[in-house]
């Protein structure tokens, strides 16, 4: 087996001792300020499949979001019961905002993709991959210098990041799919 699958092999490990690196690493996680600029990814082989790599011009951050807040708020008067604590259902997803805000404490930087990393009763946490486009080194990378283009400015607010398309429902192909492009809501000005 390779590196990579070795580092796998121990993420889904079932230890005790593993389970209390976890528990240890989330307590500390909770007192951190947020976004959090950081050194090194929590889970190397996500961050490798990615886009990520160890070099100038990369950055990651960690970004905790709270859970929870998608119900309303119960209604007191004059309405029955079985509308009560209807369901509101967010049209982003967790990790696509911690995109977010990961992109506008960073604003030079553009944001490549992102990964979860912890999860527990109170909060979410996502690793956010950053790169710099005007950096010498990405601009000569030919895997990544992609996103020094115009065109993929602010690619985070517009959902062309892998969370951003899938919360838009752009995922797959074929039957199913036909009205979810250009978007959800411009399919209804779509010529018949």
């Amino acid at each position: 087996m390779a590196l990579y699958k070795y580092i796998s092999k121990l993420n889904q490990n079932d230890s005790k001792e593993y389970h209390d690196l976890v528990k240890n690493r989330l307590i500390e996680w909770r007192t951190e300020t947020t976004p959090l600029r950081i050194e090194y990814p929590t889970d190397l082989v996500s961050a490798r499949r990615l886009g990520y790599k160890s070099k100038t011009g990369f950055t990651l951050v960690r970004v905790r979001l709270g859970r929870g807040q998608k119900q309303r708020p119960s209604i007191r008067h004059g309405r029955r019961s079985v509308h009560f604590r209807q369901r509101l259902v967010l049209k982003k997803s967790y990790q696509w905002i911690a995109e977010e805000r990961a992109a506008k404490k960073y604003r030079n930087l553009e944001v490549l993709n992102s990964y979860k990393v912890g999860k527990d009763g109170l909060h979410y946490w996502f690793e956010v991959i950053l790169i710099d486009p005007q950096h010498p080194q990405i601009k000569k990378d030919k895997s990544v210098s992609w996103i020094t283009t115009s065109t993929s400015k602010g690619r985070v607010y517009r959902g062309l990041t892998s969370a951003g398309k899938r919360s838009r429902a752009l995922g797959g192909k074929g039957k199913g799919y036909e009205k979810s492009r250009p978007s959800l809501g411009a399919h209804q000005y779509r010529a018949k």
